[in-house]
């Protein structure tokens, strides 16, 4: 494939994140992002936090397991540039272990992260069920609802929302993209990713974390009747966090249920949960993004 040319094929859409995804070693603690390939303007939030994870995950040993990570957006990455993750090591314990990352472009800070590393150990379990909603097989997918309505889609947008992805989403009540009505902030969506993938744990946390930035800032959205697709308002993940529970595969369905319980002061909160098929609760998440208004 020429440089900048997009996969389209599942195999080869899977092999391309999994290959962004990867980041280099540089020196101790020093990693380089790759760029997405074809990649034009901003780079895609769920990007960085998933490299940054990459990251903190190459200098941990085997016998923690990611739990949770905290990150705080402070500019806009550039798809121009790669993307440069120093790690720091703040705290190594017995059963924890803590990471700062520091994702930066051009000497600038991007991204900062705080991720938690623990060694398994059981406990008191606990989980909220996993809502009632249909099955992924029953349900059309986001590529298909895009392509019928391609025509509504202005020429500059047109090749980014048609593009092949290399994570299937399936919407149990798809969003109307250019005249939405208001309604509840609640959404419930089947995702994975479209090929199968290695064992590796740590790569299907990173998926996820890369997927846990779909949808999620939408649904601040839902009840004010607005779209990116409209022109009418300005978004941007400011800050995002997710909680790792339970072991899982990105390649597997798995249902991302959303819902946000405020919006203010050019601010919404979304918080998120994801399910395996057998109702297992995987991983929560909780992101605040910027929603302004466009005259």
């Amino acid at each position: 494939m020429a440089d900048g040319e997009r996969a389209t094929t599942p195999d080869a859409l899977v092999a391309e994140l999994t290959t962004l995804l990867d980041v280099e070693t540089i020196d101790t603690d020093l990693y380089r992002g790759s760029r997405q390939p074809g990649g034009v303007g901003r780079v895609f939030g769920g990007q960085v936090i998933a490299q940054a994870l990459q990251a903190a995950q190459r200098s941990i040993d085997d016998d923690k397991v990611a739990h949770s990570l905290h990150a705080y957006f402070m500019r806009p990455g550039s798809e121009d540039h790669p993307i440069v993750y120093r790690v720091v090591r703040d705290f190594e314990g017995r059963s924890f272990a803590n990471r700062r990352v520091i994702a930066m472009q051009r000497g600038q800070p991007i991204l900062n992260m705080i991720a938690s590393f623990q060694r398994p150990e059981s406990g008191l379990t606990h989980q909220r069920p996993m809502p009632d909603v249909p099955a992924p097989e029953t349900l059309r997918s986001e590529s298909e609802l895009r392509d019928e309505i391609q025509a509504q889609v202005p020429e500059k947008l047109r090749r980014f929302f048609l593009r092949a992805r290399p994570i299937e989403i399936r919407p149990v009540d798809p969003r109307e993209w250019f005249a939405p009505a208001p309604r509840e902030p609640v959404q419930h969506s089947w995702f994975r990713v479209v090929a199968p993938l290695p064992d590796d744990p740590a790569l299907h946390r990173a998926m996820l974390a890369y997927a846990s930035d779909m949808t999620l800032l939408g649904t601040c959205m839902l009840p004010h009747g607005v779209s990116w697709m409209t022109g009418s308002v300005q978004t941007a993940s400011l800050d995002h966090a997710v909680w790792l529970h339970e072991p899982f595969r990105a390649d597997e369905w798995l249902l991302y249920t959303t819902d946000s319980p405020w919006s203010g002061h050019a601010r919404g909160l979304n918080h998120g949960r994801i399910y395996t098929r057998d109702g297992r609760l995987v991983a929560s998440c909780a992101q605040e993004g910027l929603i302004r208004k466009r005259d």
